[in-house]
């Protein structure tokens, strides 16, 4: 490029990095020169070399679902207004992924790491603290001694919610959720089992799905509808809102059921579809903003401070929102 330009090596990299301090007339034949021969800079590499990379990482538990989107978003928003950029992957339930990414990120020695999955092993937890990368766990962990999070109480959220089902008359309750061992989920099951314990008569039922979308809702709901209708759950608590969408959607497809007379519905997450679906959805509402906005706060907060901050844990109560698809009375 220098010899294309007729300049030398150390005026292209002054024009790189500092081009106020070159003459119009040579920026010019740089910028042609830039054009003609088609280079690209190769920015994360400047970085490293500086070790000031801007690329925060975020890895979200599954990007099909609305949330995590919602979420990765005032993300993003927040990172730009601190000159930061996302980088954004999902781990999809699956350790492995996932310690692939952190491995990946971890060489790149990049700016910070959220990790919102509720899947992270320890060893990739023990990794990143030793490299003191600053990190932030999202919605998946409780206090730690070791890393900052912003969360929501999915316990408590989960025991509105079966509480409000046993309030409107339920007393054949099925819970249905993704992987038991993922962290949210089960959380959810947890508190979900404390309202059914707080009240007798009431029996719960728990269906795991192997995935967290509106088909898995999908066909758990033509399952249950596939029974005697009198082993029918008269109230459904979904672990998702993606969930509970496809679980009304089984419900809607059958002429003689009617939500929520037959069977009241909660999802969890408040997404947007939940609001205008054709029965308005009752759910635990998360706030996706906070969560995004403070992640990156909190990383931003340990990248740039001189010393050791204190671990901080922001717990966020959650909202029932009761909508059409649950209220009786």
């Amino acid at each position: 490029m220098a010899l294309r330009a007729d300049v030398s090596i150390g005026t292209v990299s002054k024009y790189l990095n500092t081009p106020l301090r070159v003459a119009p007339g040579t920026k010019k034949r740089i910028a042609k020169a830039i054009r003609d021969l088609g280079y690209v800079r190769n920015e994360a590499a400047r970085q490293l070399r500086a070790g000031a990379s801007k690329t925060l990482a975020f890895v979200a538990l599954e990007l099909n679902n609305p949330f995590f989107g919602d979420v990765a978003e005032a993300m993003e928003r927040r990172a730009a207004e601190n000159g930061l950029y996302l980088f954004i992957v999902s781990s999809n339930g699956d350790p492995e992924r996932e310690g692939r990414y952190i491995e990946m990120f971890v060489q790149q020695r990049v700016y910070g790491v959220i990790l919102a999955s509720g899947m992270t092993r320890q060893r990739e937890l023990d990794t990143l603290s030793t490299r003191r990368i600053p990190t932030v766990l999202v919605d998946a962990y409780g206090p730690s001694d070791r890393f900052s999070s912003t969360s929501v109480n999915d316990f408590l959220g989960a025991e509105r919610a079966v509480t409000h089902l046993i309030e409107q008359g339920c007393r054949s309750i099925a819970f249905v959720g993704g992987e038991i061992q993922i962290h949210q989920i089960s959380e959810r099951l947890r508190g979900a089992r404390a309202a059914v314990a707080a009240h007798s008569g009431v029996a719960l039922e728990v269906l795991p799905t192997s995935e967290r979308s509106v088909q898995a809702g999908l066909a758990v709901g033509e399952q249950l509808l596939s029974r005697p209708r009198k082993l029918w759950p008269d109230g459904i608590f979904a672990a998702n809102d993606s969930l509970a969408m496809g679980v009304m959607q089984a419900i809607s497809s059958g002429s003689d059921v009617r939500i929520p007379e037959d069977i009241a519905l909660v999802g969890y997450d408040d997404i947007d579809f939940a609001s205008t679906a054709a029965v308005p959805l009752s759910t635990v509402r998360r706030p996706r903003e906070v969560f995004g906005r403070s992640a990156v706060d909190l990383v931003k907060d340990q990248a740039e401070s001189s010393e050791a901050l204190p671990v901080r844990s922001i717990v966020i109560q959650p909202e029932l929102i009761v909508r059409a698809s649950s209220q009786r009375t």
